[in-house]
């Protein structure tokens, strides 16, 4: 069982990336999952989720209007479109999946059954 995040790196503020987080072992649309990130010096944060029972995804605000979250469930893949970055966007991105996640818990670390690895995303210029 494996979650496997890719797609970071260095962008211009005002450019976009789109990170992927693929998975094995299991059936990604079976879970509720989620991106999270962590800042230097800070703690992770969710900043996006999609349930596992509907497609209605879910942003904090920071994020809003700026990132999408999308499943392809053919690829057994979630993503992250990352729009209109700003510096204060420069973080590692993880993945997460949870098979019990629920409203209460969408948001918060024990939330989540599996974590991607992590990949850094650096919006400098």
């Amino acid at each position: 069982v494996q979650l496997q995040a890719s797609g970071g790196g260095l962008v211009q503020p005002g450019g976009s990336l789109r990170l992927s987080c693929a998975a094995s072992g299991f059936t990604l649309a079976a879970t509720t999952v989620a991106w999270f990130r962590q800042a230097p010096g800070k703690e992770r944060e969710w900043i996006s989720g999609m349930k596992r029972s509907n497609s209605n995804p879910f942003y904090t605000d920071s994020v809003k209007g700026r990132f999408t979250i999308s499943r392809d469930t053919a690829k057994n893949t979630v993503y992250l479109q990352m729009n209109s970055l700003k510096p204060e966007d420069t973080a590692v991105y993880y993945c997460a999946s949870g098979y019990r996640t629920i409203t209460s818990t969408m948001r918060t670390l024990g939330g989540y059954d599996y974590w991607g690895q992590g990949t850094l995303v650096t919006v400098s210029s």
